[in-house]
């Protein structure tokens, strides 16, 4: 028996070998169905297992021992904190109102603030300022910090005072002014013009400070006053200037673009060693002017250089000069370098200031409130020299202003737009050049900008 059950083994493996060898295909064919249906039979058996919600379940109790309740309140008892706050001054601030507006109910702190001097005037006597307090979890003063800077002429700051008021481990206070770096950052912005310029950049986070700079800067080549149009668009990119960590202030336009009416401008600030430095279209060309187009940084032309109704003498007469409506005490500046020719009372005129800028060119700013600089004082360009106001013949604020040349008054608009301006020299093309590529790149970020919030 045992033989045959071997000889018949050896006759099927021959069989197997002599069909493998002649059909190799259906044989590997046969083996993937046998193999295939092998693994659905072990899937059936293998989904056949005992329902989870049919599995013994235990619970388990424990008793757990909480941590004594009075060690955790003395840990909370002894663990102290610091609170930090802001707050600006106001101009009818008390030592007492402004410390409880921050959170601060220390008599000794106020005392202090009210006696000593560097304290008192640089806290309580500048409205405006933002203070900074770090003070303990039972509202007593550690630390008072106050920041400002402080202008040269026309020219930007490069560091900020630091006033730090500070409760020594004895208890009382002291105080100190610290001079620091102000660190420049460079912001990006764009917009685009739906009712008004400043509405617009108002719209885009920009500050109005860069608003001004911009229409300075595009002044020789667009009216601002009428040839701006819905849909006209901007885009920025300046500095801000700031101070540990915080921005402090705005720092100058370092590149601009300006699509008006289908022109598109473009602007970079660059400057020349052994130079002041000054704006250029990317090409190179200047478009810096020996004087500013208007005295106001923020611009509504009330009256312009035209025949026109007096408003008092009610009679048909020429407007020499350009008539800026603004608020009373809104600053006025000179437009261009020169000398303070004139500072007091003329007349209808009122409280006027007049600036000798060389070369037979006179201007006059007249009705204003306050007189900030004097006779024989040098002026720079873009200096604040008084407020507006309605000295001398005039129905409400604003400031009237002329430009004289050679004795002959001139449109204060259009001398702007004439005046000189400065060029490259051949050695600074090169590096004009560079620098130029590299606007080109940041203006195009910067337009974008304004793109991605729109799509938001």
């Amino acid at each position: 028996m045992k033989k045959s059950w071997i000889t018949a083994g050896q006759r099927i493996v021959s069989r197997a070998g002599h069909a493998l060898e002649h059909h190799p295909r259906q044989v590997t064919a046969l083996l993937a169905a046998v193999l295939l249906c092998g693994g659905g039979g072990a899937f059936a058996v293998a989904s056949l297992g005992p329902d989870p919600s049919a599995l013994p379940v235990r619970q388990i109790l424990e008793n757990v021992q909480p941590l004594p309740l009075a060690e955790q309140s003395e840990a909370l008892d002894t663990w102290q904190f610091n609170l930090y706050r802001s707050e600006a001054v106001r101009p009818t601030d008390t030592a007492e109102s402004l410390l409880g507006r921050l959170g601060v109910n220390d008599a000794g702190a106020a005392v202090f603030l009210r006696q000593d001097p560097v304290a008192r005037q640089q806290v309580l006597g500048a409205p405006g300022r933002l203070v900074h307090v770090e003070s303990t979890d039972s509202r007593e003063l550690q630390r008072l910090t106050v920041r400002w800077t402080t202008l040269e002429g026309n020219q930007l700051p490069t560091t900020f005072k630091r006033l730090v008021v500070e409760r020594q481990d004895d208890g009382p206070f002291t105080s100190r002014i610290e001079t620091a770096p102000l660190v420049p950052s460079l912001r990006v912005g764009s917009g685009s013009i739906r009712s008004s310029l400043f509405g617009a950049a108002d719209e885009a986070g920009i500050p109005d400070a860069i608003t001004v700079q911009m229409v300075d800067i595009f002044a020789g080549e667009i009216d601002f006053h009428r040839r701006l149009r819905v849909g006209d668009r901007f885009a920025l990119v300046y500095e801000t200037l700031e101070a540990d960590g915080e921005p402090m202030r705005t720092g100058r336009v370092l590149s601009a673009q300006f699509n008006n009416a289908g022109r598109q401008l473009e602007a970079m600030w660059f400057q020349e060693p052994g130079t002041n430095g000054g704006y250029f279209d990317l090409e190179g060309k200047s478009l810096e002017r020996a004087f500013l187009a208007s005295p106001m940084e923020v611009t509504r032309i009330t009256s312009g250089f035209s025949m026109r109704m007096h408003p008092i003498l009610k009679d048909w007469r020429a407007h020499k000069g350009v008539d800026y409506g603004a608020p009373t005490g809104a600053p006025v500046r000179a437009v261009g370098d020169g000398i303070v020719d004139f500072a007091g009372q003329m007349g209808g005129y009122g409280n006027v200031v007049k600036i000798d800028h060389g070369k037979g060119d006179i201007t006059l700013y007249a009705h204003l409130s306050r007189m900030d600089v004097r006779r024989g004082q040098p002026v720079q360009r873009g200096q604040r020299i008084g407020g507006v106001g309605s000295t001398g013949w005039a129905t409400g604020p604003h400031l009237h202003f002329e430009f004289h040349q050679n004795g002959t008054q001139r449109d204060p608009i259009e001398v702007a737009r004439q005046s000189k301006s400065i060029e490259l020299s051949a050695q600074a093309r090169a590096q004009f050049k560079v620098a130029a590529q590299a606007m080109r790149t940041q203006l195009a970020a910067a337009a974008s900008s304004n793109l991605v919030a729109s799509a938001r």
